[in-house]
C-alpha cells in the first residue's frame, strides 16, 4: 500500500515542481514528517537520495525549449549547490531532531510570508 502513496507522493511533488519551479524538499519532507512519522533526518536524507538522478530533466527540457533556462546560471548554481549540500549535511546531522524540525518549519514559514507579501 505504501509504495502505492509513495508513487502518488512522487507524482503529486512532481507535478507541483514542473508547474511553478519549486524543489520538492518543501512537499516531501513535511509529507514523509507528518504523513508517513520519518523523523526529520530520516526525511531530509531520503529527499536528497531522490536528487540523484536527473530527476527534473524533463521538465527543464520543457522550459529549454521555450527559452527559459540559462545553463550558465544553472551550472554556477549546480556546483554552489553540490558543495553548499555536503557542508549543510554534516552541520544537519549533529542537530537534535526536533530542532531540525522546527528550523525547516521556520524555514518554510519565512519563505512563504516573503512570498504573499512581497509585491
Amino acid at each position: 500500500m505504501y509504495i502505492i502513496l509513495y508513487l502518488l507522493l512522487g507524482l503529486f511533488t512532481g507535478t507541483l515542481s514542473g508547474l511553478f519551479g519549486i524543489g520538492g524538499a518543501v512537499i516531501i519532507i513535511p509529507t514523509l514528517v507528518l504523513l508517513f512519522k520519518f523523523n526529520q533526518h530520516m526525511a531530509q536524507g531520503t529527499t536528497l537520495a531522490l536528487m540523484i538522478p536527473p530527476i527534473g530533466l524533463l521538465a527543464a527540457l520543457t522550459y529549454y525549449k521555450q527559452g527559459f533556462v540559462d545553463f550558465k546560471i544553472a551550472g554556477l548554481i549546480c556546483l554552489g549547490f553540490f558543495i553548499g549540500g555536503l557542508i549543510g549535511a554534516k552541520v544537519a546531522v549533529q542537530i537534535p531532531d526536533q530542532i531540525l524540525k522546527k528550523m525547516f518549519g521556520f524555514f518554510l514559514l519565512l519563505v512563504s510570508l516573503k512570498m504573499i507579501f512581497t509585491k
